[in-house]
């Protein structure tokens, strides 16, 4: 498949079957703004345009010398083609997404266009087309070492537009070139201030530090940065196990903390429970009653209770509250 670079040359890019894992991941350092071959505007109509208005001015113009003279003789052939190109030079068309630079005897005019517009021959040139759709460009920084001297290759995407034609057409030789170099740039500058576990982990900060290098440049050009987005930072595989290590160690260091703070409100329960029923004993016996009640329930089962046991009640129950328990505990013991 072929690719072109606005701006630039052609170049063949290798198919992706007869690339390797490594090769098809990797970090490239050149920044590429390109379009889909299916999705690239066709410029037919305009070449049309100028066509049918060329056709049509010289049939227009023999015409009138066939009234005129009774016949088409070669003078008349000329005179029709001058004129023709001279209506050719003079009516344009650009396409809606599009802005025209026009200048008359070299300097600025004006900005023409979307639809029709006349410019006046040999006099105002149409300089450029600018096309204000938002663009793609996609860069990275490889091997670039942080601020800890941690070499590392990082791949972003910039989506960009070009708002003022003027400006991009005047105050830069190639604005495409320009805004790929200044994000490389802007991103090579980036990781050298931060260290390596502060790239890979900031990405959102390290989006909006180069979203805002690269408006600074850019406004002057008359191009709006839409938004940066850090796509894939690869870490070498020695710098990775240490990493993890340390994550690692992280994480038990946080489970040992939680299982303490978890054990300290344990021990304080208890302590708090401890001094209720060490003040209480009837709470104590009652909390007794009521557990040997729980674990005879859910089991289904018979306990065999000693007689002094329901009689250790009475000093807390009274005799009424003994005479409930001992029912109680008869009841267990026959399984009603």
């Amino acid at each position: 498949m072929r690719g072109k670079r606005e701006g630039g040359n052609w170049g063949v890019r290798p198919d992706a079957a007869s690339m390797s894992a490594r090769e098809r991941f990797a970090v490239r350092p050149d920044a590429i703004t390109t379009l889909a071959e299916g999705e690239r505007a066709s410029n037919a109509g305009v070449w049309l345009f100028s066509a049918m208005v060329f056709v049509v001015t010289f049939a227009a113009v023999a015409a009138v010398f066939a009234a005129v003279q009774g016949e088409i003789g070669l003078v008349a052939v000329l005179v029709s083609a001058i004129i023709a190109m001279l209506a050719t030079m003079a009516i344009h068309i650009a396409q809606q997404w599009e802005k025209v630079i026009v200048l008359r005897f070299g300097k600025f005019n004006r900005v023409s266009g979307p639809g029709l517009f006349w410019t006046i021959p040999f006099i105002e040139q149409n300089t450029m087309r600018v096309d204000g759709r938002m663009r793609v460009t996609t860069f990275g920084a490889e091997e670039t070492l942080t601020a800890d001297l941690v070499p590392l290759n990082v791949n972003a995407v910039l989506f960009w537009m070009v708002w003022d034609a003027k400006a991009a057409c005047l105050e830069v030789g190639n604005f495409t070139h320009a805004v790929e170099l200044a994000a490389q740039t802007a991103l090579r500058d980036a990781i050298g201030r931060a260290g390596a576990a502060e790239v890979a982990i900031r990405r959102e900060q390290l989006d909006r530090e180069l979203k805002r290098v690269l408006e600074e440049k850019a406004d002057q050009w008359g191009i709006s940065i839409l938004s940066v987005e850090v796509r894939d930072i690869l870490v070498p595989k020695e710098l990775q196990d240490v990493m993890s290590l340390e994550a690692q160690a992280e994480q038990r260091k946080k489970a040992r903390i939680i299982l303490t703070e978890a054990e300290q409100d344990i021990c304080q329960a208890y302590d708090e429970m401890g001094e209720v029923y060490g003040n209480n004993d009837g709470a104590m016996r009652l909390r007794a009653m009521h557990l040997l009640y729980e674990s005879v329930r859910e089991t289904g089962g018979t306990v065999v209770v000693p007689s002094s046991f329901s009689e250790g009640f009475g000093d807390v129950l009274g005799d009424g509250g003994k005479d409930a328990a001992a029912k109680a505990l008869r009841d267990l013991a026959t399984g009603k």
